[in-house]
């Protein structure tokens, strides 16, 4: 899938299909995600927070 980024205010935004949302078993209302820097690839799987 090939996406632009947007430009928001100061920063840069990247919109993510609700198909992909769901297989991340993300809710965009109730949850939030992470963001991993690995060797130029950027990661996002959702946060978990820890107990």
């Amino acid at each position: 899938m090939h996406k632009r980024l947007r430009n928001l205010g100061s920063s840069w935004g990247l919109v993510i299909p609700l198909p992909i949302l769901e297989l991340l078993k993300v809710n965009p209302v109730l949850d939030e995600v992470e963001l991993i820097v690995e060797n130029d690839i950027l990661k996002i799987k959702k946060y978990k927070k820890e107990d």
